[in-house]
């Protein structure tokens, strides 16, 4: 959660801005200091706005907020330069989504590692026309990851992250290699 500062000064001192006549008045300076103290982080998050609203830059804490504004789902595990990445990444991540592409972007920012993935492709055609398609199986799909140390990867939530991000239908393998 965000908190003030304590000791932050205003950017914009209210006291100062005031008739002279009020600048010797002790309670004016004073209840004006007071909404200084209130309003000082406020002025500067609205003064620092567009760092908030960048992965690379926001606080820390904020950038979990940030990722459920783009539809990313956080993961405790993930660490804090995972997280700014796949944040900043979700734009594109979201215009692959579903495709090989996407999938082994997605995998390869989660792990670190090399990823391959293959699948069962999705088009089947008969020579003749009006003939019934051969049935080419369940599609599958398979996730192929490298990492130096598989231990060191879930795989219960890596597989967990690929089954959300291909079609409800298709099967998931996920295999974790050393490499």
């Amino acid at each position: 959660m965000r908190t003030g500062v304590p000791g932050l000064a205003s950017p914009h001192p209210i006291g100062e801005q005031l008739p002279a006549v009020y600048a010797e008045d002790r309670f004016v300076q004073g209840f004006t200091g007071a909404l200084d103290e209130v309003l000082a982080p406020v002025l500067y998050t609205l003064d620092n706005v567009a760092g908030y609203l960048d992965p690379g830059l926001a606080p820390e804490d904020f950038v979990g907020w940030l990722a459920h504004w783009v539809a990313l789902r956080v993961d405790e595990s993930w660490s804090p330069a995972q997280l700014r990445q796949l944040v900043t990444r979700s734009v594109e991540l979201h215009r692959w989504r579903g495709t090989r592409r996407g999938l082994a972007e997605h995998v390869g920012l989660l792990t670190g590692g090399a990823v391959e993935v293959t699948d069962s492709g999705g088009v089947v055609a008969s020579p003749e026309p009006g003939a019934p398609l051969p049935d080419p199986g369940p599609p599958w799909v398979q996730v192929r990851v490298r990492v130096p140390d598989p231990a060191r990867v879930d795989v219960r939530r890596l597989t967990a992250t690929v089954v959300e991000a291909v079609p409800a239908h298709v099967r998931v393998t996920v295999e974790v290699l050393e490499g």
